[in-house]
């Protein structure tokens, strides 16, 4: 579903997103390739619109002439009825953080699950993965648990404010990967006395939301701490873990890879992922 092209207009539509370097990292790349490139915040705060709005947004981007959109919080699973079609891997995670826009059709891909998915790989490879606590179950918290099953991890315990959605997600799961492999949480301090690991996939941390989804004194110098918030890179569940000399990761790198794969996606061509990685931490420098 990828398209050659020569130039390429983007944007991304979520909730305060001011601070994303998303557009920086697709121009630049864009730039690199000598591709006219250009890419647009569409937030949701800023325009004081809500989720509701994403129909006339969609239809908006298509008569513009838009080649694809990038999907953040909190709209990855609400757009979803909006699309023509899905990649199988978004159908199978039910969000979507990319939308082509090609031949009057809007395909939507999931390219969350791969960003992570290499983070993981290259940043915590060699982690224990029996016990695994996530805290969030929405459109990231599904690309990022899908991945961790797809690694390895033995069992995840989801904790999830809405209960139905987390249900939902364990379900969908268990379904994927095997009976028992996710379970809703309960207990928080119980779980994460035998984890591992833990990843948090909610925007508590985020700058806007600052703060932590898990207190200081859960957490024990042999568990690793992933983080999919890159905004700032380090949030202040991080800090608690590297205090007390937890192996951690940021959010850098999965920002980096799904938008590697999105660039490829709206573009028709390949990213160089390693230029890709330095715009972003000259960014964050």
């Amino acid at each position: 579903m990828t398209q050659n092209t020569s130039s390429v207009l983007a944007g991304l539509i979520g909730a305060g997103i001011q601070a994303s370097r998303t557009p920086a990292m697709h121009e630049r790349e864009g730039d690199a390739q000598g591709l006219r490139y250009l890419y647009r915040l569409i937030d949701l705060d800023q325009l004081r619109l809500d989720s509701s709005a994403l129909p006339d947004l969609l239809g908006a981007a298509e008569r513009m002439g838009y080649t694809g959109l990038n999907i953040t919080f909190p709209c990855k699973q609400a757009i979803i009825p909006l699309l023509d079609e899905l990649s199988p891997e978004a159908a199978g995670i039910g969000a979507v953080n990319t939308v082509v826009l090609k031949d009057g059709k809007r395909v939507g891909h999931n390219t969350d699950c791969l960003g992570f998915a290499e983070g993981f790989r290259r940043g915590l490879p060699d982690v224990q993965r029996r016990q695994v606590v996530q805290m969030g179950a929405g459109g990231a918290g599904s690309a990022v648990a899908h991945a961790l099953l797809a690694e390895g991890v033995e069992r995840l315990t989801l904790f999830e404010v809405d209960a139905v959605r987390g249900q939902a997600l364990v379900d969908n799961l268990n379904a994927h990967f095997g009976a028992g492999r996710a379970a809703l949480g309960s207990d928080l301090a119980n779980a994460m006395a035998e984890a591992d690991g833990l990843v948090n996939t909610t925007p508590i941390g985020m700058a806007k939301l600052p703060g932590t989804p898990v207190a200081a004194n859960l957490l024990r110098p042999e568990l690793w701490v992933a983080e999919i918030i890159y905004f700032p890179l380090e949030t202040e569940l991080l800090r608690d873990a590297r205090s007390i000399g937890c192996r951690t990761l940021d959010g850098g790198t999965m920002a980096v890879f799904q938008a590697v794969k999105a660039f490829e996606l709206f573009s028709g061509r390949s990213a160089d992922a390693q230029r890709m990685v330095a715009h972003f931490t000259s960014m964050n420098g």
